[in-house]
């Protein structure tokens, strides 16, 4: 415990922020480093818990006390040491995380939480700086191959960590740079591309190497693949996205949000377009979804100069602080204002959007919404709604980005080729204890194995299958684990 009273004379502070105007006007990160001081301030809160339920808030088990401690004595190399024993890519989690170990720390319970996201990024911003990111190489190699299927968070995780195991990796990615949502999903503004590149090559010079462009089951071989490989590990995201089956659904001006993400991802980083040009420019933006995704659209529409831009949710406007059927440390379903709503947008919830209008050459040109009424369950959460008679009315809209989240993985190619088994959602089917799937030496990790989820969860959800890959290659296994002892036997 770096200090212990720094919980009381310390309140929780955040690094500053470009003001809305000036961000806007590109796609860089916007958001500033601490300085030294307020740095050792907020590490300084952290009271070393007796149970620290911040560890089991956050999936990856990050030893979060003892990194605090360590930044506190600015005791860097051991802070870097301590975070990096659990997490692969804090310069990703510290960036993109909700941080649901901040929504259980201890503190939260009557004060605002560490700002434990914080702390992480500047632990591993501040390791790159002093030359502590370094190639891990392995001493020794198995002469075991893996092939790695996608290379998001869950495939760059499993990757090096079956690295660090000594096996020779190769990961597949059918776009045309590694990196998965990472650097076509997720906007520049919120994690510039630069920083994936950064640990892309630190991956590569440790050894695994990256083979893109490459759809398993379309332009390459699946009999090819488990042929030359000793294990196979799927870790594709969830890429079919949930619709919205309404009349007016064909009209041009309707897109998912996440063809609308993805090129401006490609625009950014000067990867030519090869599809339709999606564009928010003097268009009046409709984001249908009001999660993480539709912030991102939010963002990026404002960037592009809409004229207006909303964003419909369908559940009521959570509480601004948490209510009785969220109680600590569960996750808050609370109101979030990101940064991109500060940038500017009308938030409406409560409404569901009935129909798309169009004009007489098949263009968007309005939606027809009706407001919602809900009733709550005796818990005092939202369970039912109806329409609220006489709210049906038209918004003009030249652009509706459809960000209700996703349904599973595309099973066209390798899912289809392998016959794996899906569950009932449609995902991979694997268990958390083996995440083996039921053709012999193809695994699953990620969104592909749990559905849509978190960076943080597709992290640890990589480690975790590494090991299993690595207990079924050799029998047995080193990689860490935040649930199981350093060094496991195979039954």
């Amino acid at each position: 415990m770096g200090k212990p009273t720094g919980f009381k004379e310390f309140s929780r502070e955040l690094p500053s922020k470009l003001s809305a105007t000036e961000r806007k006007k590109n796609y860089k990160e916007f958001v500033d480093l601490l300085p030294d001081q307020k740095l050792n301030e907020q590490s300084a809160r952290c009271m070393n818990c007796g149970v620290p339920f911040c560890h089991n808030g956050c999936p990856l088990g990050n030893i979060i006390p003892e990194f605090n401690d360590a930044v506190y004595n600015k005791e860097w190399k051991d802070a870097y040491e301590i975070l990096i024993s659990t997490n692969n890519f804090p310069e990703f989690t510290g960036r993109i995380c909700p941080a649901p170990c901040e929504s259980a720390c201890v503190l939260g319970i009557n004060q605002p939480a560490v700002a434990i996201e914080e702390i992480e990024k500047h632990i591993i911003e501040i390791a790159f700086e002093k030359g502590f990111v370094a190639p891990r190489k392995p001493t020794l190699r198995t002469g075991k191959k893996v092939a790695v299927i996608g290379s998001g968070p869950a495939g760059l995780a499993t990757a090096a960590q079956l690295n660090y195991a000594g096996h020779e990796v190769t990961v597949f990615e059918r776009d045309p740079k590694p990196g998965g949502l990472l650097r076509f999903g997720i906007p520049d503004f919120k994690l510039e591309k630069t920083v994936v590149e950064r640990r892309i090559a630190v991956l590569e010079e440790e050894g695994i190497q990256f083979i893109c462009n490459v759809n398993v089951g379309v332009n390459v071989r699946v009999n090819d693949i488990m042929r030359d490989y000793h294990a196979v590990v799927l870790a594709g995201g969830s890429t079919i996205p949930r619709d919205l089956t309404i009349p007016g659904r064909d009209l041009k001006g309707v897109h998912y949000a996440m063809e609308f993400l993805k090129q401006q991802n490609k625009r950014v980083s000067n990867i030519t377009l090869e599809e339709q040009d999606i564009k928010a420019t003097k268009k009046n933006v409709v984001v249908i979804g009001g999660g993480d995704t539709g912030s991102d659209c939010v963002g990026t529409s404002n960037r592009h100069e809409a004229t207006s831009v909303t964003q419909f949710e369908l559940l009521p406007k959570p509480p601004e602080a948490r209510a009785e059927y969220m109680p600590w440390p569960s996750y808050p379903m609370i109101l979030k204002t990101t940064s991109s709503h500060e940038e500017g947008a009308d938030r409406i919830w409560g409404v569901a959007t009935k129909a798309f209008i169009g004009d007489e050459k098949g263009n968007l040109k309005a939606l027809q919404i009706v407001d919602l009424e809900w009733t709550s369950s005796t818990d005092g959460s939202p369970s039912k709604f109806t329409e609220k008679e006489g709210s049906i009315r038209e918004i003009p809209c030249e652009l509706a980005l459809l960000a209700m989240g996703f349904l599973h993985a595309d099973p066209a190619g390798i899912i289809d080729e392998l016959d794996v088994a899906l569950d009932e959602r449609g995902n991979v089917k694997a268990s958390e204890q083996n995440y083996k799937t039921n053709i012999a030496k193809v695994f699953t990790a990620g969104d592909m194995r749990r559905g849509q989820s978190l960076v943080v969860w597709a992290i640890s959800e990589g480690r975790e299958c590494a090991r299993q890959v690595d207990i079924f290659l050799t029998g047995s296994t080193l990689l860490a684990s935040k649930d199981a002892s350093l060094f496991v036997q195979s039954s």
